[in-house]
């Protein structure tokens, strides 16, 4: 085999290639140095192949930056170094030569057997810190000698690689430095803006953009002052000068009192404020942070509602605990129930009217749960049960420092059913001045809280209820006329539970099942005797007077049975003649004869008689003790030839 031709640099013009390099690489800098650079760097030694790298540590590998490679550029070339005559610059940070066999040496290296490559010289990119960079090498097809003057070459314009990659990452890190920061000003929620040593707007992030309801090329370069009111400007110009006073480290501070600002479209708002002092290029900025205070105001409002609506649901919930729906089939409850069914889907005033007890406010639920309102909030009000001096701020709110106590901003009971209903329970005990102020809402749909001169609007349905004679109110002069009409667009009337006798066994049967269920006790089925108990009895309490009874009667109960000697608000003499009446009736099933069956209700009617004291109706009547109508007693006494004696 013919030896091979050497590549020689003995002729070399050092200076002269130096300086052919210098001056093709000296205007250029990034991506176009290196280009410049590794093609400058072949032209002149007369290598096949020059290239400049970037090492990756983690994986090991390098990426060209530039490779120039006979005659055309090598784009986006990458490898790892294992087993290549780089990883011996690499790896030892020193200049590594390669004058002949290079294929032979570096067996796994496929490049050089693919592009014939037979030498090779490379010297480190090494920072300050002594980090590798990367690599600067060049190869040949032909042997390379060592030549001091190659080498020297090497050396300078490793260095001037190694400067420029250290000034790109240098560059980059400022650049990714300015992007956080961009996105740390640009994602903050409060308003930023800085201003120049004329107080001109020089930069807002989107949050500034937001408040001030203007895009930052509408008011970038304009004065600050033209967004703050008059005393604001005057405030800032004052803390700027306090600020310049200030040594380095110190110059920021909170803006006590906050400013008043200006949005674009000139509407005023109220906003906390931070102000800060730095320099650049020796000339002064501010650094404003604004945040609307409105926003916060309008939160905390929000969160101070939604508090007051749950706890006020929790208490609905608690007070529903034992009246969770209408139990009944009796005819006076029927027709209720038509009414609730033909008022529910409008938004009609209901006057609900009944004894205490009867369930009038189940029935305003009814109506709510069955109307076009259902989604929405179903609010009650006990009239009663507030203090006269706070019933208006209960039913409309108050502004913070309306009255004394008043330490914070109330929402009102109205302000909390908007859109939904309220249901004010003994309407007729309202105080008089204040039913001025409910007409007004009924009619106009609108109040004022406490304290406020600001008019809301509300758009509520009202059920009322009342136990009283309210016509009667009206005559007294205690109850206004106009409100009363008003209120009774649609009255119904819920029957008291003496009217109900049909459905108090079924009642009874509910109460005991729930509360022996939540004592974990076991009741048997009510037996005709407690039922004929429980309807002789006359219930001014109505059902909830049924649901106390029922309870004591499982807290007392034996053997599963329920207890109603202690649970019923009775005489001993009532009881015992409750029970000698009861023990005549129950004989009645053993009764075969007509005769026998009269004579027996002739004598069932005498003991209630003499037991009543000859009290045919009334609270303590014998209708009452036989649990029939006073008309059917006497219409009984008369067919049976009873007369008092």
């Amino acid at each position: 085999m013919a030896k091979r031709d050497q590549v020689s640099l003995r002729g070399l013009d050092a200076d002269a290639a130096l300086r052919t390099i210098l001056e093709g690489t000296a205007t250029e800098t990034g991506t176009r140095f290196f280009t410049a650079l590794v093609r400058k760097l072949a032209e002149v030694l007369g290598t096949h192949s020059a290239w400049v790298t970037e090492y990756t540590e983690d994986c090991q590998r390098l990426r060209s930056l530039a490779f120039w490679q006979d005659g055309e550029w090598v784009e986006d070339y990458e490898y790892d170094i294992a087993g290549t005559p780089c990883a011996r610059v690499v790896e030892g940070g020193r200049f590594f030569h390669v004058p002949d066999n290079a294929v032979a040496l570096f067996p796994d290296d496929p490049d050089l057997k693919k592009f014939h490559l037979v030498s090779y010289m490379g010297v480190p990119l090494i920072d300050l810190d002594g980090k590798i960079l990367g690599h600067l090498a060049v190869m040949d097809t032909r042997p390379l000698a060592a030549e001091p003057r190659m080498l020297a070459l090497l050396r300078i314009f490793a260095a001037r690689a190694t400067a420029e990659r250290q000034r790109l990452n240098a560059e980059m890190a400022v650049r990714e430095r300015e992007d956080k920061l961009a996105r740390l000003v640009d994602s903050a929620m409060d308003a930023i803006i800085e201003l120049d040593e004329d107080l001109h707007i020089t930069r807002l992030n989107p949050a500034a953009e937001k408040v001030f309801r203007g895009a930052a090329s509408q008011v970038v370069g304009q004065p600050f002052g033209q967004f703050l009111s008059e005393q604001g400007c005057e405030k800032l110009t004052t803390l700027i000068e306090e600020l310049d006073a200030r040594p380095e480290g110190e110059r920021h501070l909170w803006i006590a009192g906050g400013l008043t600002a200006l949005c674009v479209d000139g509407n005023e708002f109220p906003a906390e404020a931070t102000l800060s002092r730095f320099e650049m290029q020796r000339h002064p900025f501010y650094t404003l942070i604004l945040r609307n205070v409105n926003e916060r105001l309008e939160a905390e409002q929000k969160i101070r509602s939604l508090t007051v609506e749950a706890a006020y649901l929790k208490e609905e919930i608690k007070a529903l605990h034992d009246f969770d729906e209408i139990v009944g089939q009796s005819k006076p409850l029927l027709r209720v129930l038509h009414d609730v069914e033909q008022v529910a889907d409008t938004d009609a005033t209901v006057l609900i009217f009944g004894e205490t007890g009867t369930g009038k406010e189940l029935i305003a639920r009814a109506i709510h749960a069955v109307g076009r309102r259902r989604n929405k909030p179903f609010i009650k009000v006990n009239c009663p049960a507030i203090p006269a001096t706070l019933i208006e701020s209960e039913f409309f709110g108050h502004e913070k420092g309306a009255f004394t106590g008043a330490t914070q901003k109330r929402v009102g009971r109205f302000a909390l059913a908007d859109g939904g209903t309220i249901f004010l329970d003994e309407i007729g005990e309202l105080p008089f001045d204040l039913q001025v102020k409910l007409l007004r809402v009924l009619q106009e749909g609108e109040f004022e809280p406490v304290g406020s001169s600001q008019t809301r609007k509300v758009d509520v349905r009202v059920l009322a209820a009342t136990n009283r004679d309210l016509q009667q109110a009206v005559q007294d002069g205690d109850f206004r006329e106009d409100l009363y009409y008003r209120l009774n667009v649609f009255p119904i009337k819920v029957p008291s539970l003496r009217d109900r006798g049909d459905d108090i066994p079924l009642l009874a049967s509910t109460f005991a099942k729930r509360f022996a269920q939540r004592m974990g006790r076991t009741i048997e089925p009510l037996s005709q005797a407690c039922i004929r108990r429980l309807r002789a009895y006359g219930w001014p309490g109505n059902v909830r007077e049924l649901a106390n009874v029922i309870e004591r009667g499982v807290i007392t109960s034996r053997n599963g049975e329920l207890n109603l000697d202690r649970a019923l608000p009775e005489t001993a003499k009532d009881a015992a003649s409750a029970k000698a009446i009861s023990r005549t009736e129950e004989m009645t099933e053993q009764i075969r004869t007509a005769q026998e069956l009269h004579a027996l209700e002739r004598d069932n009617l005498l003991r209630a008689l003499e037991t009543a004291g000859w009290r045919v109706a009334g609270e303590n009547g014998a209708a009452r003790l036989l649990g029939i109508n006073a008309s059917t007693l006497s219409s009984r006494m008369k067919a049976l030839g009873i007369k008092r004696p």
